[in-house]
């Protein structure tokens, strides 16, 4: 079963702890509102922990206290900004740091950070060039892993219950080895081995996300599980004993298919950045692609009329014919279907920069190397910027306004992270697969309660049926 927990980082704090840890010094409050730290040593900890998730304090957070709040992670000051408009006032649209880097770097335990601001921009245009290449060199392969999908589901009797959740994992791990890392993977053993070290790698992250931040990040105790520390470690070993065996592969081979690895051997990367990238890559685009790929399903499952318009306009751009590359790209409304799906799902509920220089939002001052937290969730319910928002509806996205508005959150077009383009075409391409053939139908008295993470997933497995169109 491939029930890895990837990217399994409880409640966002990896990503503060990360950060905090990388740049240590202590903060003073600086006026913002917001509340006092619960405990000296631990700051809001035990209230982050008591409220279910770092998203859901926030949300609490921003109601009492207005869009612009602060909060205490240990000795440390954090603001988090919680609307369209003060995000405005902070967004830097020059800003190359990525905060999936930012914490998988550090829990990876990788060094090779701190570039300049031309080399990000160099290995940003690598990575948006690396993703572009392996999607148009792979698309036969994705329709491929996406028919036989397909055929999986049409050979179910009409009421047998899907693992949704189950299948989406499986499908993105096949899909994301091959398409980054190339035809090593084609044979579902290795696929199966590396999920395997993939999982272990993602496990120990949870349990030491967990230690770290109650003790080591706080008081400097870390590695306090040597069992779950060496398992990790020679987990992580062979991922990258692979990854290494692929790059040398890579370099010296000449291929037909172009994958996002060939992207980073062709750039003027050393072989250390060209496997920590890839790694890095391999985690994001799974998990992403995965939860993606489920919650759109969940949401079509659940909204008979927008099925049916998906349907119609799967129908009307492809007909009888083949899908391709081109037609794909005159999928509009099902491209508001994933912008709807990301922002009801609240995919990515936490983004956060570190503050570098002294800045201003509305009338406070936020300190140099103050971590500044994006409150995406909120944003992404506020009903001042979206009507009746905890309606799926694809039809607020046909307007332009909004797209410019999801495109400054960094869910749509320059500020789009690689990883989530990567994940549109993917999913695309399995809609227009799966809807054409298919009825996708939820399962009677089922609740989806959902986990907020680093990616917001369900608590559970997502159980769904289908029925064939013809």
């Amino acid at each position: 079963m491939l029930d890895f927990a990837i990217f399994a980082v409880t409640f966002l704090l990896a990503l503060v702890a990360a950060v905090l840890y990388l740049y240590p010094a202590s903060r003073q409050a600086a006026g913002i509102p917001g509340v006092t730290p619960t405990e000296e040593k631990d700051g809001n900890l035990p209230d982050i922990v008591n409220s279910g998730s770092l998203h859901e304090f926030l949300v609490n957070l921003h109601e009492r206290y207005g869009p612009v709040v602060s909060f205490w992670f240990g000795r440390r000051l954090v603001v988090s900004l919680g609307t369209v408009d003060v995000l405005k006032q902070h967004i830097n649209p020059n800003k190359t740091s990525d905060p999936f880097e930012t914490m998988l770097k550090s829990l990876l335990r990788y060094q090779s950070g701190g570039a300049n601001v031309n080399e990000n921009h160099t290995r940003k245009k690598l990575y948006e060039n690396g993703v572009t290449d392996s999607l148009q060199s792979n698309f036969a392969l994705l329709l491929k892993l996406s028919e036989e999908l397909l055929d999986k589901w049409l050979s179910y009797p009409e009421s047998q219950h899907v693992p949704l959740c189950q299948h989406m994992l499986g499908f993105a791990m096949k899909s994301v080895t091959q398409m980054v890392m190339g035809s090593t993977f084609e044979d579902d053993q290795e696929v199966i081995h590396f999920q395997k070290n993939h999982g272990t790698v993602s496990m120990f992250s949870y349990f030491q996300v967990w230690s770290e931040i109650g003790k080591g990040f706080l008081d400097g105790s870390l590695d306090k599980s040597t069992t779950r520390k060496k398992q990790y470690e020679d987990a992580l070993m062979q991922l990258e004993s692979i990854l290494k065996k692929i790059i040398k592969e890579r370099k010296g081979g000449n291929f037909r298919q172009h994958v996002f690895i060939d992207s980073l051997v062709q750039g003027n990367l050393n072989d250390q950045q060209i496997l920590e990238d890839s790694m890095i890559f391999s985690l994001a685009s799974c998990v992403i692609t995965a939860k993606l790929c489920t919650w759109a399903i969940c949401f079509l499952t659940t909204s008979e009329e927008v099925q049916k318009k998906l349907y119609e306009e799967i129908d009307q751009v492809f007909g009888k014919d083949p899908i391709t590359p081109e037609k794909i790209e005159q999928l509009r409304y099902c491209r508001q279907v994933l912008c709807e799906t990301v922002r009801t799902a609240k995919l990515t509920p936490v983004s956060a920069r570190l503050q570098d220089i002294e800045g201003k939002i509305d009338k406070f001052i936020i300190p140099r190397e103050t971590l500044v937290l994006y409150a995406l969730g909120v944003v992404l319910q506020d009903p001042n910027t979206w009507p009746s928002p905890h309606k799926f509806d694809p039809d607020r996205f046909d307007d332009e306004l909004t797209m410019k508005t999801f495109s400054l959150l960094g869910f749509s077009g320059t500020q789009e992270c690689p990883e989530l383009r990567f994940a549109y075409m993917v999913t695309t391409v399995l809609l227009s697969v799966l809807v054409r053939r298919l009825h996708l139908l939820s399962v009677e008295g089922q609740l989806i309660e959902t986990k907020y993470e680093l990616v917001t997933s369900s608590k559970e497995e997502a159980w769904i049926t289908v029925s064939k169109r013809y």
